[in-house]
Parts: C-alpha cells; structure tokens; sequence
C-alpha cells in the first residue's frame, strides 16, 4: 500500500502546527514517510513531550535526602529505610476516559501499575483522584458508572487495594472528566530497574501482549482538546486485560531477579515508538527495529499501526544477550510473547525497518531533545471580585445539606466497588485522611492520599496550588504519618491561551513553595492540558498525591473519638468563608478569594499533632478542609457513631465559625484528663489550640442548633446514592 501525500491537511490532522512541520523538514532535510510523520507526532505531542510546561517544571523541588529517583523516569522512587525503597507515581487518562469510559480508566489503571513495576517494585496500594459534570448533566451518571466499573473491574482482577482518592462533581468537567490514576509498590532500594539503554548490538526485546490496532494515536488525541468529532476518536482508546498485566508484572519481576535486564520500558503512551525513544535517548544510543518481529493479534497491520499502537500490557527491553535462554523461558512459563524485535546501534538514529524495506530513518535524539519547547505567553490570574454578604442560615441545617450534597456525601458507593482488602496488609479502608498499608513483613506502614481544591485554583491558582500540598500534607500528619513526598497530576485548559496558561504557571508557583516548605518534593507525576470542550476549560486541577510514613502503626491516628473524648481545635480560626464549600453548596455561588496558607504554621502545626501523639494526648484526630470545622466534626462523628457538641465562638458568627476553611487546622480527640498537658504543651511550641467541645450523646450540636447523628449519618450515606444508583 502506497503511503497518501503528506498535506497540510495530514499534518495538521496528526497534531501538528505548521512551524513544526517545517521543524521536521529542517531536521530530516526531505519530506517525511507516513510512519516518520506518525512518529513525530507521537514524540512530539503535549503528551509525551511536555513542550507547553517544560520550562516551569523545572522550577519544582525534586530532591532531598529521601529521593533515590525524581521525575524523568517511569515512577519517582523514595528510600523507606531498611533497605527498602516506595516507586510510585500518578498520571491521567481524561480524555479516554470521557469517550469509553470502562476502557478509558481500566488502562489507566493498568498503565500506572506497569509504571511501578516497570522499576522492579511490587504493587501494594492503588488511589484514582476523578472529577465530573454536574450530578444533572446528561452524561454524568453513565460517565461516573463507567469510571468506577473500569477502575474497580481492573485493579481488582489485577489484585492491587485501591485505598483512597478523591471524587468531585463541577459544572466545568461537563464535557471533559478527569481520571487521575496513582500506584505505588515495594522495592529494594539497591534494585531498581531504570529505561537508559547501555551497550551497542544489545538485543531490544518485546515482551508480554500482542499487538492490536486498539489505541492508535492515543497519545496525540490525549493533547487536542475535543469539539463535536468527539465519538470519532473512540478507536483511539485502548483495551486492557488485567489478567495479561498480572502475568506480565510476574514475568518482570522473576525476569529482574536473572539478571538478564540492562534497561526496561512500559509500552505506554505512543507504545513502541514512545518506549524504544526513551530508552535510546537516556543512553545515548540509537535503536533499529524489525517489525516483522513484532508479535500482532490483527492481520495486514502496517508499520505506521504498529509503530503508533498502544495496545496494553507490553514492555520493551535492553537484554543482556548471554541470558536470552533463561529470559526468554521465564516469559514461556507466564504464556507471554517474547521476541527479539532490534538492537541497539551506536549511530544517532531511530530505524524502522519491515521486511527488509525500511519505513523509517530518523534522527533519534531529535525526537526527545529537539522537541518544540514553548514559553507560552500567560497573563496573571485576576484577584477575585470581594466576597459579598452570605444570608443567615441554621448552622445544623447548612450542615444537613452539606453532607448530603454530591460533593461531601459518603464515597462508599464508590469505594465500595474496589477491592481495598487484597494483598491483606490494607489497614485505614478508604473514608478516612488517608489510605494507609502495612510493609509486609516489617513494622512499618505508608498512608497514601490525594488532594486539590480546584475552585480555589480558579479564584488564586498560587494559593490553590499550596493549598493541594498543604491538604496533602495534613491528611498524612492526621493519620499519623510523616509525609515524605509528593507526586502531581497537572490537569488544565488548552496552554495557547494566556488565562489558561496562567493559571498554570500561578499553581506551579504555589506547589513549589509548599513542597519546598513542606519537604515534600515532586518526585514523578504527569501533565495533562488541553482539558476542555469547544473552547470550555476545566476548573485547573492540579493533583497533589502524597505519601507519608509510619515508622510503627503505635504512630497511627485513627479519625473517629470515643464517647467523653474532649475534642480540641488546633491552629487558628478566622471564619474565612470565600471560596467556602458552605458556599459552593449551599447558596451556589463560588465568590471571594480563598483562605491564604501560612506554610510556616502548616508545617509547626503538622510537627506537633505528631508530637502530641507520640506524648500520647492524641486519641483521634482530623484535618479541616472543605466545610471547616463543622463537616470535620460531623465526619468523626459518623465515622466514630458518637455524638458531637462543639461550642460557639461568640467573636465570630456562627457560619464563619463552624465553616470557615482556614488551612493549618485539626480537630483533635482526648482524653479529658489530658486537655490541660495538650494545651500547655501546644502553648511552648507557639501552636493556637483550644478546647471547643467534646464527644458523646446521639446528635450533632453546633452551638444552640443540632441535628440527630442517625439523620446526619443517613443523609451523608445516601446522597450518592441516590444519585447514581
């Protein structure tokens, strides 16, 4: 078959703008074939490339003394001690997800786990971070049971607990939902596997699935945004198996212990090309490949199909030739594909050849290295209007409806759904601050959580983008953890346009200087723009997944109290209601600017809830975010099935009091003969905390107003419920 004329029109339709194209010409000096100008187009998308917000992730922190990998590779890796290392790492699949939603976020699931495993680290623990339309927009129920079923029908064939996340719904998602996927695994620290190739005439091998024509051009669809064409992209969805990917990750994981692997990549995004590229790039070597080779499920696939396929579950590796009879058997015994597809040559080229004619002859480094890189003109978010006056409304009542709104129901609907018990080392299920799993075999265990509050993006993207490191950091030190470090899923409009770009570069301001405060470093994530439909952006959602460690579970805080706890405030309250959850749900408007975060004080606050508990004054404990003090207290509440009574606070009003979303707050449980030794000790360390009620009885009480817990824990269960069941 004769390749077509290679057009404006074609070029364009792969993703290209003009002045690439003639970037393309320079370089290769001749006019590509049709699997050179798929292969730019896979490399050299916003997917793969990075080219819109290259310039300002450099400016994240990414070390410390816990890093042993930051970004560049498939997973960050941070040292747990003991030998032992946690890889982990969270990325999107948006746009599949939006246009075959089962599939969409079942790969995406499967493709963060083979991130993981890919670096020799078994899975232990899964998280999905998920926002969509409105709860009555037309394709919000479909798009919600779809999500859920691909996320749940995948990770729990793979056999992974998923233990946290986040769920939201917003008018702006109406025509894009967000699936952020996150995955972390179990490695020795002295035995990682990284992608840089080594070695000249090394076998580059295959391994795992066959490939389809499932996926193809996945990647470039993943950087346009989607107009009315939309369901003419559902081809460009992959399918996944999750039984395949179980025994490809045994296979890999038994394959790493022959020592037969020089360097190992996932098959992901733009599949062959993406993964072969990468390995070469890092090792300063060129790669050739004969795609006759190449094991395929579909008849007559042509090179430019095979090159840009992303079917699932496949890996390419650098192989040490003598060990290609134990390599190769490991993969028979899992009844996977193994076959030598190429070799590493020491020329700077990526060759593509089939059957002996090639299809391909381009300079490998220029598909990584001389990749567009934009400095995108962006314009400063502009301060939001004052906030104006907020009608008078009963406390107990504004919290009856809170709870039982979308975006503050119970997520057992969801979680529910997945298996967060497999592996049997799951100890905090899904509800609470944050997941958290025992290292097998040790005393130790990790708490995993997710967080970002996209309406305070959009009001003040800097102070958005603290506050998801600083909520991060809070749901870890709450559930008793010391927060390690972070991964972000960067989730925005389309970057050509200024007001978009800005509130990129603002939320990367503030997610630098939180992480650099908090010794939370970005050790791996992912970017995904172009998150909008015919010209409509997202609400900017930059997903903060951290991870924390528990040296013993005697270091674990659970969130419910006991009946007679005293309950007491820690951090101060000013009754700041802009951008308020109150606001948001109950009287529909999102005005005002958010609350500002004091790192300083996030930090001092977070050390000695930590402290408190090793002096043992702390028996429960719970980060006030959304909703403030009053939600925090009624989810205790519900999650401890005892009543609550909080005092008012008579300088403030009653609304700016019990929902006020000042950050750098817990509401923390003890024992009442131990108030006085918590207060005294948070006085020395310069911490505001009081004493403002305590647990007990069968209602909660909001000063003079209160509502029955069995009402308030009724409505909190159902309100998703009823929406999508």
């Amino acid at each position: 078959m004769q390749d077509p004329e290679i057009t404006p029109a074609l070029v364009a339709a792969h993703g290209l703008k003009p002045d690439e194209y003639d970037r393309i010409l320079g370089l290769i000096g001749r006019v590509p074939t049709l699997t050179e100008l798929g292969i730019f187009s896979a490399m050299w998308n916003e997917h793969c490339s990075y080219k819109s917000s290259k310039k300002w992730l450099r400016t994240l922190p990414t070390e410390g003394p816990q890093v042993i990998c930051g970004p560049g590779e498939n997973a960050g890796v941070v040292d747990i001690g003991d030998g032992q290392a946690l890889v982990f790492k969270m990325e999107s699949h948006n746009h599949p997800s939006y246009i075959e939603p089962y599939q969409g976020a079942a790969t995406g699931v499967g493709g963060i786990l083979r991130d993981v495993f890919t670096m020799g680290a078994r899975p232990i623990a899964a998280m999905n971070a998920l926002s969509f339309g409105s709860p009555d927009h037309p394709k919000t129920r479909s798009l919600v049971a779809g999500v859920v079923a691909g996320i749940g029908g995948y990770g729990n064939c793979f056999g992974v607990p998923t233990i946290g996340g986040e769920l939201r719904f917003h008018a702006a998602y109406d025509g894009n939902c967000l699936v952020n996927a996150f995955a972390a695994g179990l490695a020795e620290a002295d035995a990682i596997f990284y992608s840089a190739a080594s070695g000249v005439g090394m076998p580059v091998v295959y391994l795992g699935a066959k490939t389809g024509r499932d996926g193809v051009g996945g990647a470039t669809m993943a950087s346009a945004e989607f107009d009315e064409t939309i369901e003419e992209k559902r081809p460009t969805v992959q399918v996944g198996d999750p039984f395949t990917e179980k025994r490809l990750m045994e296979a890999c994981l038994e394959l790493m212990t022959t020592g037969a692997v020089i360097s190992i990549q996932d098959m992901g995004a733009a599949g062959l090309t993406c993964s072969a590229v990468e390995m070469g790039d890092k090792g300063d070597l060129g790669i050739r490949l004969d795609l006759e080779r190449v094991p395929v499920r579909e008849k007559a696939m042509t090179a430019y199909e095979m090159m840009l396929s992303e079917s699932q579950e496949r890996m390419l590796m650098v192989l040490r030739p003598e060990k290609e009879t134990a390599a190769r058997a490991v993969f028979e015994k899992w009844d996977l594909d193994f076959a030598i597809v190429g070799e590493t040559i020491p020329e700077d080229r990526f060759l593509i050849r089939m059957n002996g004619e090639v299809m391909a002859d381009l300079p490998l480094k220029a598909l990584s290295g001389a990749a567009p890189e934009y400095d995108r003109p962006y314009v400063e978010t502009p301060a939001p209007p004052a906030l104006g006056a907020i009608p008078e409304i009963d406390p107990a009542a504004a919290l009856l409806r809170l709870v039982a709104s979308p975006n503050h129901a119970s997520r057992a609907w969801v979680w529910s759904q997945y298996d967060h018990m497999v592996m049997a080392d799951t100890v905090v299920v899904p509800g609470s601050d944050a997941g958290v799993v025992r290292v097998h075999g040790t005393g130790k265990a990790l708490a995993f959580t997710s967080d970002v509050t996209p309406r305070y993006c959009r009001a003040d993207p800097e102070a958005g983008g603290r506050q998801a490191v600083a909520e991060a950091f809070r749901n870890l030190t709450a559930s008793g953890a010391r927060p390690l470090a972070a991964t972000d899923n960067l989730n925005f409009g389309n970057p050509e346009r200024p007001e978009i770009m800005g509130q990129f570069v603002g939320c990367i301001r503030g997610i630098g200087a939180a992480c650099e405060a908090l010794d939370m470093p970005i050790v791996s994530g992912n970017v995904s723009l172009y998150n909008e439909t015919d010209g409509r952006a997202i609400l900017p959602t930059p997903t903060i997944g951290g991870v924390g460690l528990m040296a013993s579970l005697d270091e674990l805080i659970p969130m419910a109290p006991r009946e007679g706890d005293a309950l007491v405030l820690i951090g101060e309250t000013r009754g700041h209601l802009g951008q308020s959850a109150l606001l948001a749900e109950i009287f529909c408007r999102e005005e005002g600017a958010p609350p500002p975060v004091d790192l300083e004080a996030e930090r001092r606050n977070g050390e000695f809830l930590r402290a408190a508990k090793a002096a043992g004054l702390v028996a429960a404990a719970h980060d006030l975010a959304d909703g403030g003090l009053a939600l925090a207290a009624a989810e205790m509440a519900i999650a401890g099935s005892v009543g609550v009574t909080l005092e008012a606070e008579p300088s403030l009003g009653a609304l700016a009091w019990f929902f006020g979303e000042d950050q750098a707050r817990y509401l923390v449980a003890c024992a009442p003969e131990r108030v006085a030794d918590l207060l005294a000790r948070a006085g020395s360390a310069g911490v505001p905390a009081r004493a403002v009620g305590r647990a007990g009885g069968g209602a909660v009480a909001l000063g003079a107003a209160s509502v029955a817990l069995a009402e308030l824990a009724a409505r909190h269960g159902e309100g998703l419920t009823i929406l999508l069941d």
